[in-house]
């Protein structure tokens, strides 16, 4: 068993005695470790628990003894109430003592005790996480550069993957909680470069060319701690390039094209498990999100004729293998039915930006989302594809998911209303059209390509029995008028100008016209605006 650090009293616990081993082995117990929750009652007891752990830290012991210290102290570091008399300038500088933060020259090949590091390290992750006045001390104290350069003291370093994998998480904490050490970290202490850095080396990266990497088939899964170093390393990066859309030296370009090129081969790797690879590669989206448009060509690369493996997806010379994985991931956040906004969106939104920036990328994910129609006989939302289920989402509650899915349907048409109606009926698209006032047909701003669609004969031949509004063919259906006397279609039509009257006067709908440009307005002001036959023959000579 674990013995007591030396010195410490069991005076927090209520007795003038020495802390026995058995008591502090059931402390750190299996069953502690594991507690997130606290007793309201022993939160005094707590508070001095912290206290003394913090001053026996502060004397010189064995390294055993400042483990136990640490792992005690990280459990209690979870209770954001306790925190509030322990986060102090002094108490915070004694664990960045404990995590060598506080030496700059000594380099980790001299330093033997890296059990110490590492916890210590962990409870200033709880402590930044759940203390307020921590995350200000942290800015105070230079904690930013201090964690910067531990992290290239790690650098190649195999012994040392807890210690980088932690440091990465509490760079990325306090970027997450502190603005001003997210400006701090992209400005002057030249994050992007240092953490791109440290997610190349959790690959193993091998280069063949500028931002091309050596891709193997074969190539062994990630383990469990190179996963979580390239996940904290991705998040931590994602911070600290969240306000860089634009591009404004060649340097800046050079270092995201750099990035993109890393995060490439981290979508082609895969990690221990299904879940961890899913994680690896969702935060590598979120990542790509924040890379300008004109670097996100490094997504592809020419491929090679003669060292091209056969499960290479080519697609005008072109390497799509990255541009696959993430189509099937977005896929899979598809099918699984929730959390849309966050799981999805991210996906949509950065598929939508390379396919309008990037002919290639649009051409080929348009051949995988749109192909051409053949059979019509369903409901563009009814079936199993992945069209099916982007035309479902255009219909959703939530109403960014709507807009998003909806872009990037529009966008794969090229921005032109006619194509994206073949493909999604107008009663899924109209909710678009009227945001951009386009329910009167046309096209969007942007530009494209001129090369046109080429229908099917199955298509062809269907086309005139498709119904507009649903967008798949329908049996022509007979005329429910052709049966009835002029006095009869009268009488129906004057009830439904009652119906309408009645619901807009009561304020239960607004009747809407389109203006000439496309835009949606009150039927009024579209009535007032077009003058009648008679009207004209009236005023004319």
């Amino acid at each position: 068993m674990r013995g007591a650090p030396n010195g410490f009293r069991a005076v927090v616990l209520g007795t003038p005695k020495p802390l026995h081993s058995t008591q502090w082995d059931l402390f750190l117990s299996t069953h502690n470790r594991a507690t997130f929750k606290f007793e309201p009652s022993d939160e005094e007891k707590r508070k001095q628990l912290c206290e003394g752990i913090l001053h026996l830290l502060d004397k010189d012991l064995k390294t055993s003894c400042r483990v136990a210290c640490l792992e005690a102290l990280r459990i209690l570091s979870r209770d954001k109430k306790v925190l509030v008399p322990v986060t102090t300038k002094k108490n915070m500088q004694i664990l960045m003592k404990q995590a060598k933060l506080d030496t700059v020259e000594e380099p980790l090949e001299d330093v033997t005790d890296f059990p110490v590091i590492v916890e210590a390290l962990k409870c200033l992750c709880n402590i930044v996480f759940n203390s307020p006045a921590a995350q200000k001390l942290s800015l105070e104290l230079n904690l930013a550069a201090m964690l910067c350069n531990l992290l290239k003291k790690c650098k190649d370093q195999q012994l040392v993957e807890d210690i980088k994998c932690f440091d990465l998480r509490l760079l990325f904490l306090l970027s997450l909680l502190h603005t001003d050490i997210r400006s701090q970290l992209r400005n002057d202490l030249q994050g992007l470069p240092l953490l791109t850095q440290a997610l190349e080396s959790a690959f193993s990266i091998r280069w063949t060319d500028k931002y091309i990497t050596a891709e193997n088939q074969e190539m062994s899964p990630l383990s469990l701690q190179e996963t979580d170093c390239a996940i904290e390393a991705l998040k931590a990066l994602f911070n600290v390039t969240l306000d860089s859309w634009n591009v404004h030296s060649e340097n800046d370009s050079h270092e995201f094209r750099y990035m993109t090129a890393i995060l490439r081969h981290c979508l082609l790797t895969l990690g221990p498990t299904e879940d961890k690879t899913e994680e690896l590669h969702s935060n590598a989206v979120n990542l790509l999100s924040n890379v300008p448009v004109s670097c996100l060509d490094v997504l592809i690369s020419p491929s090679d004729q003669e060292d091209t493996e056969e499960t290479d997806i080519k697609y005008n010379g072109m390497n799509m293998d990255a541009i696959q994985v993430i189509l099937k991931f977005m896929e899979k956040r598809i099918d699984k039915g929730s959390s849309y906004r966050e799981g999805l969106t991210p996906v949509l939104s950065l598929l939508t930006r390379c396919c309008r920036s990037h002919r290639n990328i649009r051409k080929f994910i348009k051949a995988q989302v749109l192909p051409p129609l053949r059979d019509v006989s369903n409901r563009p939302e009814v079936g199993t594809t992945l069209r099916n289920k982007l035309v479902r989402l255009m219909t959703h509650v939530d109403l960014g998911v709507k807009q998003i899915a909806a872009e990037f349907l529009f966008v794969l048409c090229k921005e032109r209303v006619d194509s994206l109606l073949k493909y999604t009926g107008y009663g899924n698209a109209a909710g678009l059209l009227a945001a951009r006032g386009l329910l009167a047909g046309g096209r969007g701003e942007n530009w494209y390509s001129d090369d046109e669609d080429t229908d099917t004969e199955e298509y062809k031949s269907a086309k005139p029995n498709i119904n507009l509004i649903t967008g798949h063919l329908e049996e022509p259906m007979p005329n429910p008028m052709d049966e009835m006397t002029e006095e009869q279609k009268e009488y129906e039509a004057m009830k439904l100008v009652n119906m309408f009257d009645k619901l807009s006067r009561d304020k239960v709908i607004t009747p809407m016209g389109v203006r000439p440009d496309g835009t949606m307005t009150p039927l009024e002001e579209v009535v007032g605006q077009h003058p009648t036959n008679d009207q004209e023959s009236s005023d004319s000579d």
